[in-house]
């Protein structure tokens, strides 16, 4: 658990955040904002064109920020979500190919446009048959007679940007021969110029929030793109999609954060000056229960990604793909809560287009889809962790389903031992601990859910072995599980940071931490007994059995409680 994980790299990075921050910082939210004209915050405009590029400093104009200062600018940026949307389909995934599998020559021709903001780009990867199923896109790319050119056609839907951008980073089906000599379809990536001609954009999409950004289809007819063009190998576009939707999820906790803490002032302010039964609604129980989740919530997504982003500043460009989708899930979801728990704090006012929070509650909800769904990477974390674990464990588990006694003995030994009360100490408390004395009980929760999480793990692998890729309802909560004790290491380290470095109220991030590794433990030993197969908490076959009757009928299938026999 690094101790200066959230520490600012350089001062000059932070003159360059407070600098360039400031000039986009609303400070409240549209008041009016009807379907028919709403935009972005009138009070905050976009940010300067040069300021369109925070990453790429080598491009000749970006500014070159690490992650951590990444985060900290999309936390300000944040506080209009239109604008948010727009800069990251442009910073985040928009130009993020290019940097990531670009050629120099690549770089030097499309970066320094796209760093000053004459060139907006836009990432086109989903159809109309392919959502989730990256692998399934029907637009292709042909190699025209004299090898100098792909000829592209098909058609992208919901691109963020797609009726501004100059410069799409696009992904289609090519032709390729594999070592054996056969022809196969495989995905490929192209940075296409408008310019190319045969682009067409659609009209803007009437969408349910996000209004102020440009969102719409994009076809491609006949445009030919040089084969310079090929963004890392021919065939390797998954991977290099894969990699740019990787790269920038980690974000997402941050702007969710800043949009928060905003929400929370508003909503407070509203609470200690509304009156109902002679007392202000802030002196409720069930309503200061709410603003404790909403900090509580902000706080811990803060921290994710903040860690995350510390991790990824570190040398050598560490893989940390897991840990930002659980950021991403973590956040995504705690917004939508949040914003809700928020309008029932408002009441009426809340529901009022007047008021700028039912937009908030509107622009949340595409967080639970875009940039790959919440189940789709919920997936992803379980899948990718067991497969981490399964590289340690195979000799294990092998050994234990050909009944070796050696294995077997020692397995049970072990288990006797855990459940006749060991202490399990991982070392994150004590003089050598990183783990302030006062947040001890929540570091001995961690530490016990680690380690019936890793008994867990193994008695999964050994149940269902490959077929576990098929067991979405394990896997759900396999990555529930990553997600809590990933959001407790977070704040653990955090708030132990905060109290030795002296800040400004240290104490509340302990309680903030204490309380949500409380919940989170208690959370993890559900979900642990719902892993085991015979435990009366898991309810997987039934669930299964209701579906499918309901998804056989296509309808409710129950009969009407008025519904009478013949």
């Amino acid at each position: 658990m690094s101790r200066d994980i959230y520490v600012v790299r350089t001062v000059e990075e932070g003159e360059l955040l407070v600098g360039r921050g400031q000039g986009c910082h609303p400070t409240s939210y549209s008041t009016r904002g009807t379907p028919a004209t709403e935009g972005p915050n009138p009070g905050c405009q976009y940010p300067r064109q040069r300021d369109l590029s925070w990453r790429p400093r080598d491009a000749g104009g970006g500014l070159g920020l690490s992650n951590t200062m990444y985060a900290r600018l999309g936390e300000i940026i944040s506080l209009d979500c239109s604008i948010a949307v727009t800069l990251a389909a442009h910073q985040a995934i928009g130009l993020k190919g290019i940097i990531l599998a670009g050629s120099e020559e690549q770089k030097a021709r499309y970066l320094p446009k796209l760093a000053s903001g004459e060139h907006v780009a836009a990432f086109c990867l989903t159809e109309p048959a392919s959502g989730s199923d990256a692998a399934s896109i029907r637009t292709r790319a042909t190699l025209s007679e004299d090898k100098k050119h792909y000829v592209l056609n098909g058609s992208k839907v919901w691109i963020t940007n797609g009726g501004l951008a100059s410069v799409f980073t696009v992904f289609a089906k090519t032709e390729v021969v594999d070592s054996n000599g056969s022809v196969k379809d495989k995905v490929t990536a192209f940075i296409v110029e408008r310019d190319f001609g045969g682009i067409t954009s659609g009209k803007p999409e009437d969408k349910l929030g996000i209004r102020g950004s440009n969102t719409c289809e994009v076809h491609f007819e006949n445009t030919r793109v040089p084969v310079e063009n090929v963004l890392g190998e021919v065939g390797g576009g998954f991977k290099v999609a894969m990699n740019i939707l990787n790269s920038g999820r980690f974000s997402m906790g941050s702007a969710v954060a800043g949009m928060l803490k905003k929400l929370i002032e508003m909503t407070a302010e509203y609470a200690c000056t509304r009156k109902q039964f002679n007392r202000n609604l802030s002196e409720f129980g069930l309503i200061q229960e709410k603003f404790a989740l909403m900090a509580q919530k902000a706080y811990v997504m803060e921290s994710m990604a903040y860690l995350t982003a510390g991790m990824l500043d570190q040398p050598g460009f560490p893989d940390c793909s897991i840990e930002a989708a659980m950021v991403k899930v973590f956040s995504s979801e705690a917004a939508w809560q949040c914003v809700s728990e928020a309008l029932q704090v408002l009441g009426g006012s809340g529901y009022m287009r007047d008021y700028p929070y039912e937009r908030i509650l509107r622009d949340s909800r595409i967080l639970l889809i875009f940039e790959g769904t919440n189940e789709i990477l919920r997936m992803y974390i379980a899948l990718t962790g067991l497969q981490h674990a399964g590289r340690i464990l195979t000799a294990r588990v092998k050994q234990l389903k050909q009944g070796n006694v050696t294995t077997i003995m020692e397995t049970v030994s072990q288990r006797v031992r855990d459940s006749l009360g060991r202490t399990v100490d991982l070392g994150l408390t004590g003089k050598l601990g990183a783990v302030h004395p006062s947040m001890e009980d929540s570091a001995h929760k961690l530490e016990q859910n680690v380690h019936d999480f890793s008994r867990t793990v193994e008695t999964l692998l050994l149940r269902f072995g490959k077929t576990i890729v098929e067991e979405q309802l394990v896997l759900k909560r396999v990555a529930n599980i990553l997600i809590n004790l990933y959001g407790m290491t977070a704040v653990l380290s955090r708030a132990s940071r905060s109290i030795r470095v002296g800040l400004q109220n240290h104490d509340h991030e302990v309680l903030l931490a204490n309380i949500f590794c409380t919940e989170a433990y208690y959370q993890n030993l559900f979900a642990l007994s719902q892993l085991d197969k015979y435990s009366p908490e898991n309810l997987d076959e039934l669930i299964k059995k209701v579906s499918q009757q309901v998804l056989e009928k296509r309808a409710y299938v129950c009969a009407h409680p008025l519904d009478r026999t013949s």
